[in-house]
């Protein structure tokens, strides 16, 4: 049986559905609004998933970071330090000697500048401090320069390398490696710049949110000895420790090898945590498919009452045409003919409905995505997904419409007024 042999159905069923063009337009309207549902709905989630990975792949999934939780206030530091001496260069060799499968490590000391040069109308950028290995440990690339060395860290060598937002809002978009900036009181030379960073602005518990475009990172050495704020006393003497793990070593064990060294010193004061980002992108998944299957169960609901709209209208469909119907069979038409020209125009009604629900869905996300500030990606699986739920549920309601026109009896259909 050709293509041919359905042309006929084809062009009966477009031309029933311009006769009626309203009724035809509300039939759809359940189509439209779960298909644009389901468009829009996968389109968050593909979008926040994007998003989360691209942040998980920032920290590294054989990375494992320990974040220092620092005492706002002198009565909290008290409290804190009867039971933990806070994160320390001791805890940083316990883990280094102790820890196997290690690629890399490095504490950090983070501060925030109080005074720089050039002056910035935008935020200040943070200043870090960190060992040579850090640009391995986070996988960072440099658009121009180089990192500061080992002898430079030993040396206290009053040198930095500048995130891209850094480097735009203190020295504009000239070449900055030879320039200098001012934190406080000390001069540093810059001798590179990092390539541009995906946002940070993904909230992970005990991850403090960063802007890594907007940071100043200095050798350890120089930021302990040149560098301190009204503050210090409440600041442990190291925030952070960032290390990297061989691709064939279990993460998520060493990370409890690494509590389990923290918690002999640190008791039970809850002063750091431990963040394994393969961890996270493992719970992530498993959050992701939770929430998709909920939101295209919402969708899927407005799909089925849109199928309930098709099967209504068909039915009175059926019962308009009934003469119609009564006329093709006195002809020579087989009840297969009779399913099939209603089936057609149920399914074209499903197929219309789809196409204009993607259109609306896709329409719909960049609504969100501008309205919400949310990162959404409308991906060709979400839109075959619903435009191919959409044609199912066309075809399934739309059979027993056609099934009851093909058994009605020709001699009463003729006679039907």
């Amino acid at each position: 049986m050709g293509i041919s042999h359905f042309v006929p159905e084809l062009m009966m069923g477009l031309a029933s559905l311009f006769a009626h063009k309203l009724r035809s337009l509300l039939t759809m309207l359940g189509m439209i609004f779960g298909v644009g549902a389901v468009v829009a709905m996968l389109s968050i989630t593909a979008g926040a998933q994007k998003e989360m990975m691209s942040f998980i792949d920032q920290l590294g999934v054989n990375n494992i970071i320990i974040e220092a939780h620092e005492a706002v206030d002198r009565d909290t530091l008290q409290a804190v330090r009867a039971v933990s001496p806070g994160l320390s260069f001791r805890d940083f060799r316990a883990i280094q000697e102790n820890v196997t499968g290690l690629v890399a490590i490095t504490p950090r000391k983070r501060f925030k500048p109080q005074r720089v040069l050039p002056k910035t109308g935008q935020e200040p950028p943070q200043l870090i401090g960190v060992l040579p290995n850090f640009v391995e440990i986070n996988s960072l690339k440099l658009v121009s320069g180089r990192f500061f060395t080992g002898e430079e860290n030993q040396d206290s060598a009053a040198v930095c390398v500048l995130g891209e937002s850094a480097k735009v809002n203190l020295l504009g978009y000239e070449e900055a490696v030879g320039k200098y900036v001012k934190i406080n009181d000390t001069w540093l030379e810059v001798i590179g710049v990092l390539t541009p960073q995906a946002s940070d602005d993904t909230q992970v518990e005990g991850v403090q949110p960063v802007n890594r475009n907007n940071l100043v990172i200095a050798p350890l050495n120089t930021v302990m000895r040149r560098f301190e704020d009204n503050t210090s006393y409440l600041r442990d003497e190291i925030d952070g420790i960032y290390m990297k793990v061989e691709p064939t070593v279990d993460s998520i064990e060493t990370s409890n090898v690494v509590r389990a060294i923290l918690t002999a010193t640190h008791k039970d004061a809850g002063d750091y945590t431990v963040i394994v980002p393969a961890g996270l992108l493992e719970e992530r998944r498993r959050t992701q498919s939770i929430f998709n299957i909920v939101m295209i169960c919402i969708a899927g609901i407005s799909l089925l009452v849109g199928g309930i709209g098709i099967m209504n209208i068909m039915l009175a469909t059926v019962l308009e045409r009934t003469r119609e119907i009564g006329i093709r069979r006195a002809i020579g038409a087989r009840q297969s003919d009779i399913v099939r020209q209603f089936l057609t125009e149920a399914v074209l009604i499903s197929i219309l409905g789809g196409l204009i629900g993607i259109a609306f869905g896709f329409t719909l996300s960049r609504i969100i995505a501008t309205a919400a500030g949310w990162s959404t990606v409308v991906t060709m699986s979400s839109i075959a997904i619903a435009f191919g739920v959409s044609v199912f549920i066309g075809l399934l309601f739309g059979i027993y419409p056609a099934v009851q026109a093909a058994k009605l009896d020709p001699i009463e259909a003729i006679r039907y007024e």
